[in-house]
């Protein structure tokens, strides 16, 4: 019995705590990603995705933003801020009004957009998919950051 208690707790505590997973959070609340950034000193990485539907945002996803080395890139670095348009799953009518309205107040005009943002939301750089893995684009964000970032 106790072994059975012991897996289920470790399988809560991975499916509830992505920082215990070994994943960064992805938040879909920009004003808390805002937040967060002014309060740990980082910058907000947003990803404008359809999660569901556009192959280079699937391609992101997969080659680079759910693999360890861009999580822990990420832990030490950025918050992540998620705005998504799937097709095949509904958003809370809030996320979903929230997205649209930063897809124009940020000029978004495909998808992926990836934008680096500051604690205030003042656009740093801007980018989109790039091949070469995680690494490849880990070093890409740097370069749009500086080196102090």
């Amino acid at each position: 019995m106790k072994r059975i208690t012991y897996c289920m707790l470790a399988l809560l505590l991975s499916l509830t705590s992505p920082v215990l997973a070994g994943e960064s959070a992805w938040l879909d609340d920009f004003e808390a990603a805002k937040q967060a950034a002014l309060k740990e000193g980082k910058i907000i990485l947003a990803n404008f995705s359809g999660s569901d539907w556009c192959g280079w945002c699937i391609k992101l996803d997969k080659e680079v933003l759910s693999k360890k080395e861009f999580a822990d890139f990420a832990a030490e670095k950025l918050v992540l801020f998620n705005a998504d348009f799937p097709d095949d799953r509904e958003l809370p009518e809030k996320t979903t009004e929230q997205n649209k309205a930063l897809a124009v107040k940020y000029n978004v005009k495909g998808f992926p957009t990836v934008l680096l943002l500051d604690a205030k939301g003042g656009e740093i750089a801007r980018t989109g998919y790039r091949a070469g893995g995680a690494a490849a684009y880990i070093e890409h964000l740097k370069t749009l950051t500086g080196p102090d970032k």
